[in-house]
């Protein structure tokens, strides 16, 4: 079963019309919004880790990255966010640096069923967003690289096959 196979599962847990993303979206929920057009929206996170920690979403409702096979729709959120960090580096805030994420998926992290980017400006090394990892066994770099060229190639096929 693969990521999709079970985000899937998950994603029947919060239907589009309980999503937060979308009632803010509807202008049922209020939000700061920064920026806004037809495919995107950028606003102030609520709980945020750092000033001016900001999150983007496409303004159609998607579980993920991955599932998201609107090109233009994906082309116009990431124009966003490259746009937002822009503000943000222009601001009086003055960031030293940017982190930008997208969890997908509960072992990753995603609580909220929309495709949506974290923009968090960074101001101190140990403060706001902290990256940490835990090494785990991993296999040889070569091994794993056969695995992914096989998966690649499925992937086309399944690609090609959904084309006709």
């Amino acid at each position: 079963m693969g990521i999709i196979d079970k985000m899937n599962q998950v994603n029947n847990l919060q239907s589009k019309d309980d999503c937060i993303f979308c009632k803010i979206i509807k202008k049922e929920i209020p939000a700061k919004i920064i920026l806004e057009n037809e495919f995107a929206m950028a606003f102030l996170d609520v709980n945020p880790v750092s000033n001016g920690h900001t999150i983007v979403i496409p303004k159609m409702h998607i579980n993920n990255l991955m599932t998201c096979d609107n090109d233009e729709l994906l082309y116009e959120t990431m124009k966003m966010v490259r746009h937002v960090a822009k503000i943000l580096d222009a601001s009086k805030l003055q960031p030293w640096g940017i982190n930008y994420l997208s969890n997908q998926g509960p072992i990753a992290g995603q609580v909220i069923y929309h495709w949506h980017f974290h923009i968090m400006p960074k101001y101190a090394k140990h403060e706001g967003f902290l990256t940490s990892s835990k090494p785990v066994d991993l296999e040889d770099l070569d091994d794993v690289l056969d695995l992914l060229k096989t998966a690649k190639g499925k992937q086309s096929k399944l690609e090609d096959k959904a084309k006709k």
